[in-house]
């Protein structure tokens, strides 16, 4: 008979508090069922199940003599169309009853229920979330919430965010959870609630889970781009008490300057505290970073590599003022190796470590790296990657670190327009960002830049900081190196040798320590030789090709070919284009950068194809320099613009205007413009 009813009960319970009946109609039924098909359903609604145990009152009417039993009370609720052939109540029904019945009724049976489950020590799952957003408090839900939220904090922080919340409306401590809701939030990118609780907590008398708290504080104030406040929130904490955290204090005092302070927090030589991989991963960081402070640092990479590797196997998100992957990239990329610094932050990327929070920076990073390779289409894709990890803007470290890569690309693309339109960015980003050892790639991107905009007074301060950490540090190579290569580079934009020389000189006394710092030493002296006009062609190249050897193509090519541009002998000229189109063959814009140095240009003719006009009566070499043509540039321009010789640039010029009938330069341009178009419209 029950069978009868069964689709259109499913109908209406799935119309939920729409159904057709109405509340007053509803309610009337139920009034004229007897009582106990009215507390089974109230039952059923509350979460009890059928086969189970029933609530007490319920079970004792259900045993009174003139009781049909319960098998009569569930064919009569069935009968009635108000319980459906599986034992779900339906949908109306269900709302009649909890919305009729007093809270404290209803409560006192959701209690009841509670009692039966953990009576038979069964998982709470879902019925816990469900009891607490329904607002039951109970020390037993929420326990159990708390539990699930502990479970799937290191794997999924967005999950336990929402449990420790539910907890909380279940009766959980706020302090003695604080901690670890502030680890789900800050895991999610969410740095402004991480940044409410974690007050919370550390302003009460007596903090639970205190160093977990200064953990995620630290790394919060890290991804504000404020490393030094993660360094005083250590030093607040006290070496006795940092325990695993340790390894994260060095890093943070290292990153801030204070290295007196990371060596008495980890002491040398000091072991994991555990031998998990996630204690060992967090040594061997702290380790790295402290190793990378020495005179001969080639001992830091590889115990960094080793934390980040790790760290992937482990899976963990724990809170970190930067991830082992991010300071092996940063070791990398000061060290000259770009592809190094690519494999390492790829692998990290893959295995999700640090969470989504880390995402952002990963790709900033991988992004840095593909420029120094002269990759700009790749660096473009991880920017692209890094907006979009998570739905939160950039945190103020990486929003830095995103705008001083884009002054970087645009410097090296050489317009001007758009490097001012990126300035831009980047000066509002220093103003919420501070200087730290693990920022001096793009302060010195953006001193060189600012050499270039004649806007040195900008960025004046914050270089006068990273000097002054550098010398609190003791000068230590790996991390000063790039910083005063680009400190040599503004001095040659801003033709001020003496600003150039101690920074030449730091780079020569490095030398002895760092195979980049030779590297860059030479390129210095070969840029001084070549802009005296004083200068061997063979000097040049092998400094240039030196650059690339440390991970600086786009550099080195900028040296050659404006070497290229200052020589008289031809043969030397020529041999010095080659080299600068072989140190950036891609090159993708049409003016020199930096208003001194010229970019490289891919050669079309050196393609089999190259040499030979297409319908639009041009070749690929000759469309290049048609378009420098139209923008007005001289022999001298389009040859520095494409290195390739003025001369060439004049028979080219010519062959043109023979091929497209030109009588005058007026026409010429009119019909260069017309056959660009043509070539843009591409075949009907």
């Amino acid at each position: 008979m029950a069978a009868d009813h069964t689709q259109p009960e499913r109908e209406l319970r799935e119309a939920g508090t729409s159904a057709p009946a109405g509340a007053a109609d509803m309610a009337q039924q139920l009034r004229g069922e007897n009582a106990a098909v009215r507390e089974l359903l109230l039952a059923l609604s509350v979460g009890f199940t059928l086969p189970g145990p029933l609530p007490g009152e319920l079970a004792h009417k259900l045993e009174s003599p003139d009781s049909p039993g319960l098998d009569g009370v569930v064919n009569r609720a069935e009968a009635s169309g108000l319980l459906l052939a599986d034992g779900t109540v339906v949908g109306p029904v269900q709302h009649a009853l909890l919305n009729g019945t007093p809270t404290a009724r209803v409560h006192a049976l959701q209690r009841e229920l509670v009692g039966f489950v953990s009576a038979e020590g069964r998982p709470f799952g879902d019925l816990a979330r469900e009891l607490a957003r329904g607002g039951l408090a109970d020390p037993r839900v929420a326990a159990e919430l708390e539990a699930a939220a502990d479970k799937a904090l290191q794997h999924n922080p967005g999950l336990a965010a929402q449990l420790y919340s539910e907890a909380l409306l279940a009766g959980a401590n706020e302090l003695r959870i604080a901690a670890r809701r502030a680890q789900a939030a800050a895991a999610t990118g969410d740095l402004d609630a991480a940044g409410r609780i974690i007050d919370g907590l550390l302003v009460s008398s007596d903090p639970p889970d205190v160093r977990l708290g200064v953990d995620v504080a630290a790394s919060v104030w890290a991804q504000r781009g404020l490393l030094v406040r993660s360094a005083d929130l250590y030093a607040w904490l006290g070496p006795a008490n940092m325990g695993r955290s340790a390894p994260l204090a060095a890093v943070a005092m290292i990153g801030s300057g204070d290295r007196a302070g990371a060596e008495e927090a980890f002491p040398a030589g000091s072991a994991p505290v555990s031998p998990t991989l996630l204690a060992v991963a967090l040594s061997q960081t702290g380790k790295g970073v402290m190793e990378s402070m020495e005179r001969d640092p080639h001992k830091g990479l590889p115990l960094l590599i080793h934390a980040s590797d790790m760290l992937n196997a482990s899976g963990s998100a724990l809170p970190l003022p930067d991830t082992p992957g991010a300071l092996a990239a940063l070791l990398a990329l000061h060290s000259g190796e770009s592809h190094v610094a690519d494999t390492i932050i790829r692998s990290a990327v893959a295995a999700r470590q640090g969470g989504d929070a880390a995402k952002p920076r990963l790709h900033l990073l991988q992004a840095w790296s593909a420029m120094q390779q002269d990759d700009a289409g790749e660096a473009r894709l991880a920017i692209n990657e890094a907006s979009k990890a998570n739905h939160w803007p950039l945190v103020p470290r990486d929003e830095f670190l995103c705008a001083a890569l884009e002054v970087g690309l645009a410097r090296r693309s050489g317009d001007v327009h758009d490097l001012v339109m990126a300035w831009e960015r980047a000066r509002e980003a220093m103003l919420h960002s501070a200087v730290d050892l693990y920022s001096l790639l793009p302060w010195g991107e953006l001193m060189i830049a600012a050499a270039r905009l004649r806007e040195t007074r900008r960025v004046a301060d914050y270089l006068d900081e990273a000097w002054a950490l550098l010398t609190k540090l003791g000068e230590p190579p790996l991390w000063a190196v790039p910083l005063h290569w680009a400190a040599v580079q503004a001095a040659l934009l801003n033709k001020s040798p003496a600003d150039l020389a101690p920074h030449a000189a730091a780079l020569v006394r490095a030398a002895d320590y760092s195979h980049m710092a030779a590297v860059l030493a030479a390129a210095g002296k070969a840029w001084v030789s070549v802009l005296a006009g004083r200068f061997q062609a063979t000097d040049v190249e092998n400094a240039a090709r030196g650059l690339k050897m440390v991970g600086m193509p786009w550099e080195g090519a900028r040296l050659a070919g404006h070497a290229a541009a200052q020589v008289d002998e031809r043969r030397d000229m020529m041999r010095l284009l080659a080299c600068a189109r072989d140190l950036h063959p891609q090159g993708r814009t049409t003016g020199p950068p930096d208003g001194l140095l010229p970019e490289v240009r891919r050669s079309a003719a050196e393609n089999n194809h190259g040499a030979h006009p297409d319908a639009s009566g041009l070749s690929e070499r000759e469309k290049e320099v048609a378009r420098l043509v139209l923008e007005g540039k001289t022999y001298r321009e389009i040859g520095e613009a494409i290195y390739i010789s003025p001369r060439t640039a004049e028979h080219h010029i010519a062959r043109m205007r023979r091929r497209l009938g030109a009588e005058n330069r007026s026409d010429l341009l009119v019909r260069l413009r017309l056959a660009l178009s043509a070539d843009h419209q591409g075949p009907d």
